[in-house]
């Protein structure tokens, strides 16, 4: 069996336009259902789902590839750059690693209007791998790769081949094809575009290593530029960790055909359908947190008070002990009991009414109520 490389329609890929046009009316319905209870809001509520969105994309991105970031870390290096002001955000110094994937996507995303080169992407891949090595690997950074490369699973002896990429020698002529295509105009919807170039960026797979991310980041660029808009609401890599299976077999299925990428077409907008409705079920939360804040807006509480408020709106894991709360605001034991005693008297908190051997804490019945409306 060929893979798509190495057929003579290469690089065009074939779909039916006519198949696509129920997946387009679902994801244009649930986008204009989305942006336009973002229009009433305010910017406080516009701005923690934003931060959601490129945290996520960031965290869920990486995960994807095996690459587990802490999303605290990640979250605060985005509210910096994109100078965000929200309650709970505690400054953390992040890793060069993460530094990087955050500069990459913050530089699709918000300058999205500015033209992807060869030496742009490079930029992105050396964010990538400030090191040059890749786990214990050296690799090639900032630049096309010299060796040829296969998209492999499973133990040593027991491999199984998913996909062979064209060799290191077509490299260079095939992103010159690639970059041509991706910045001229075409007569196609702008997110069946972003569907298309990921799959081509992910079959010339042109770099060493951090294919998947840049090709993700790509494709949130074209989403950007389909948006007309910095501002990013949704997160295609979230949808895509969620739907992990099946997002590989897709590509793989698309990859080992004759051109025809109606199939993997048909999945990547309903897949971003998913990732939109995802975002609205955040939004409705994040109303929720904008009036728990609006009731509170005349209770002082300090900054580890805030953070603790949000974790618990946001849905804590576990019960909330004293010992929990000096853990994860990093101060001591008394403290934090005066803390929690200050908010059981503000009526944040409450004792909750299971037993147990350590006392734990739950939101206040007033504040729940407004959660559970």
């Amino acid at each position: 069996m060929k893979y798509i490389h190495e057929t003579a329609e290469w690089p065009e890929m074939i779909y039916d336009e006519n198949a696509l046009y129920d997946p387009l009316m679902q994801f244009y319905l649930a986008k204009g259902r989305l942006f336009g209870k973002l229009d009433v809001l305010g910017f406080d509520v516009q701005n923690d789902l934003i931060l959601n969105a490129v945290s996520d994309e960031v965290v869920t991105s990486s995960e994807i590839e095996g690459e587990k970031l802490d999303k605290s870390s990640v979250r605060s290096s985005v509210a910096k750059r994109l100078g965000l002001e929200t309650a709970g955000i505690v400054d953390i110094i992040a890793n060069h690693y993460t530094e990087g994937i955050v500069d990459m996507v913050l530089d699709a995303t918000q300058k999205f209007s500015q033209q992807v080169t060869n030496e742009r992407l490079f930029d992105w891949h050396a964010a990538l791998f400030p090191t040059g090595w890749s786990g214990l690997r050296k690799i090639t950074v900032g630049a096309y790769r010299l060796d040829e490369i296969s998209i492999i699973s499973g133990a040593i002896s027991k491999e199984k081949v998913h996909y062979v990429a064209p060799s290191p020698e077509r490299v260079p002529d095939e992103m010159e094809k690639y970059l041509k295509w991706f910045e001229s105009e075409q007569k196609i919807d702008p997110y069946v575009k972003a569907g298309l170039a990921h799959l081509w960026f992910e079959s010339i797979h042109p770099f060493d290593d951090g294919n998947g991310r840049i090709g993700r980041a790509l494709a949130d660029l074209l989403l950007a530029r389909a948006d007309n808009s910095t501002k990013r609401f949704y997160s295609l890599s979230s949808q895509f960790l969620k739907e992990r299976a099946e997002y590989y077999k897709e590509l793989e299925t698309a990859q080992r055909c004759t051109g025809n990428a109606g199939s993997w077409i048909i999945w990547f907008i309903g897949c971003l359908t998913r990732a939109i409705k995802a975002s609205e079920e955040k939004l409705e939360k994040a109303m929720q947190k904008a009036a728990i804040f609006e009731q509170l807006s005349n209770t002082s509480m300090n900054k580890r008070q805030i953070l603790v408020v949000n974790k618990l709106i946001d849905g804590f894991e576990g019960k909330l002990t004293t010992a929990k709360w000096a853990k994860l605001c990093k101060c001591s034991h008394d403290t934090a009991l005066r803390d929690i005693d200050d908010l059981i008297k503000k009526s944040v908190l409450q004792r909750s009414p299971e037993g147990g051997r350590s006392t734990s804490y739950e939101l206040s019945t007033s504040i729940r109520g407004i959660i559970n409306q």
